[in-house]
């Protein structure tokens, strides 16, 4: 079996492509900054805010805050300027930044796949009570996100995570984003391999490691052993995926290059097979492909991504392992993807005899209650503990199964279901205009009202429809994956520009993965949502054959039922055809 480890150096053994003109990348001699946010970059390491917030910032009040830590090196810290209220979509992309900045932050916390004890979802239960408006959301990418913090309330904030095992560090940032790991590692019956250590152990080496605190931009991490592949892994940078090789047994695969926003790709394949213990160095030279010959010069192409693309998967290889880990790795078939649900929601059965229970939010959206009564539920019914998911879910491991009816209705009280409809385990929503710069229009509490107008129009739906609504382009609730993807924007209706959306439809990851269908000249107001889902999902019950899927079924569907033009007669109000 190779050795994999990471040796940081680049030998020079490969013929790297050149680009027809200067990228920025710093391997093939392009160092000088290109743009703004390199030269910030360049001017102070990002993490060295976090000692002028703890010294400083916090001390002095928001208007001390130097504009290029404000707007730039504090979100290697989890922390964005959050938008100030009463700004409309219209005026979104036309006004500078500091003139959206509110004086309250967004922070996010990482759980990076990590099971939360009582203790921990008590920490930012209080968090949440005590410093953000009773806010917080749980958030695709396994974080807790919350609103209204005070930069004097920061250091108590820090104090608090790091006492519960926590911490904001790069949760935003040109540097290694939260990572997403399997909500049911190590305890999933049916899972193949559990890559929590492997996590954990990029997260000690690699987390707060100024070797990879100046990247290109963001970059997204995944792991799952699970073979429902349950944290998204074709729309993340880099993913290990659960494999078994003939002879070595239970590994992971590689992907690499995956990404959403205006340019949505999917991740490559590699068909490798790299053992546990590895799978760190590994992360390293990705991560190190990506900060060296990563493109800088213009942002909206420094994604790896881009580079995956130019590249092609084989040259990747070839210098992942030439030129970061010095030997080869062993290939294998990439493992077959899965079809139909990846968020564990409901009671399931673990292997060593105990159950599982995937509980859902309103797209996500929690509060510091909420987190506080779920941490005494937590006590109260001796849970190891809860994990979030890639899908504003929250998974808790451990349960009784004597007691696990007891549970589920306990965890109903408090507003977290492991029995929810089709429409509430199926809907997810970005933050939005309401706290986010970027937004265009409202997305949670749009969302939130559509899933319960289409709970009270379809109650019994007996398939899922799977809906993410985003606030502006950048596909946070990676809109083109969904059966119905909603992109904000403003539209016109009768004259007038509006609140709405674009619209995909027939997205899926998995077995079936591609970007939903989008109509020509098709928007929709956000006033009419409601209407034009019912009309597309009453087409798809009158119309679809046996065990056909929403996404199967788009992509034969005529433009007239997908726009809303025709509406068939014969469905069911809640689905059976």
């Amino acid at each position: 079996m190779p050795d994999l480890r990471f040796h940081g150096t680049r030998p020079q053994h490969t013929e790297i492509p050149r680009p027809k003109r200067g990228e920025g990348q710093w391997a093939l001699g392009f160092n000088e900054p290109l743009n703004k946010n390199e030269q910030s970059k360049k001017d102070d390491d990002a993490l060295n805010v976090r000692d002028r917030i703890l010294n400083t910032y916090s001390k002095r009040g928001f208007d001390s805050i130097d504009p290029a830590d404000l707007r730039g090196r504090f979100r290697w810290m989890g922390l964005y300027t959050q938008r100030k209220p009463g700004i409309d979509g219209g005026r979104t992309g036309s006004m500078e930044e500091e003139e959206l900045d509110d004086r309250y932050f967004m922070l996010r916390v990482r759980s990076d796949g990590a099971l939360l004890d009582a203790a921990a979802v008590r920490a930012l239960g209080e968090i949440g009570r005590d410093f953000a408006q009773d806010t917080a959301d749980v958030t695709d990418r396994q974080n807790i996100q919350y609103h209204w913090i005070r930069i004097e309330d920061v250091p108590a904030i820090w104090e608090k995570l790091d006492a519960a095992g926590l911490s904001s560090i790069e949760a935003c940032g040109d540097s290694p984003r939260p990572f997403l790991g399997s909500p049911v590692a190590g305890v999933a019956a049916e899972e193949i391999i559990d890559g929590s250590s492997a996590l954990e152990e990029i997260k000690r080496r690699y987390i707060g490691d100024k070797q990879f605190s100046n990247l290109p931009r963001k970059f997204k991490t995944a792991l799952t052993g699970h073979p429902d592949h349950d944290v998204s892994p074709e729309t993340n940078d880099v993913s290990f995926v659960g494999t078994v090789h003939p002879e070595h047994g239970p590994g992971f695969d590689l992907w690499v290059g995956g990404g959403l926003s205006t340019n949505p790709m999917l991740a490559a394949k590699m068909g490798v097979w790299i053992p546990l213990d590895q799978v760190p160095d590994v992360w390293a030279g990705v991560a190190s492909i990506f900060r060296d010959y990563g493109y800088r010069r213009l942002r909206s192409r420094a994604r790896l991504k881009f580079l995956v693309a130019d590249w092609g998967i084989e040259k990747f290889r070839e210098v992942l392992e030439k030129e970061y880990l010095g030997a080869p790795l062993a290939s294998c078939p990439s493992p077959e993807s899965p079809v139909g649900f990846r968020d564990h929601i409901g009671v399931h059965d673990q292997k060593d005899g105990l159950k599982y229970v995937g509980v859902a939010p309103v797209v996500g959206r929690v509060s510091g209650t909420l987190l506080l009564d779920l941490a005494g539920l937590i006590e109260e019914f001796g849970l190891a503990g809860a994990r979030l998911t890639a899908y504003q879910k929250i998974v808790l491991i451990g349960a009784d199964p004597a007691r696990v009816d007891e549970l589920l209705d306990r965890l109903e009280e408090i507003g977290l279901s492991a029995r929810p409809s089709q429409w509430r385990r199926n809907t997810m929503a970005c933050t939005g205009i309401e706290f986010c710069k970027l937004a265009i229009v409202d997305t949670k509490n749009r969302a939130r009202d559509l899933v319960a107008e289409l709970e009270r129009r379809f109650p019994d739906l007996d398939t899922p429809i799977s809906v993410n609504v985003n606030g502006c382009p950048n596909a946070c609730a990676r809109t083109q994956v969904a059966d119905i993807g909603l992109k904000g924007q403003l539209v016109m209706h009768e004259g007038q520009q509006v609140e709405g959306f674009q619209v995909h439809l027939g997205g899926a990851t998995g077995l079936k993965a591609n970007f939903g269908r989008k109509l020509r000249a098709h928007k929709v107001t956000s006033a009419g949502l409601d209407d034009y889902v019912t009309v597309v999902v009453t087409n798809f019950l009158a119309d679809r054959t046996e065990g056909e899927s929403f996404a199967d079924w788009v992509h034969r569907a005529d433009e007239a039922l997908l726009k809303g033009d025709k509406v068939l007669d014969g469905a069911a109000s809640g689905g059976g055809s």
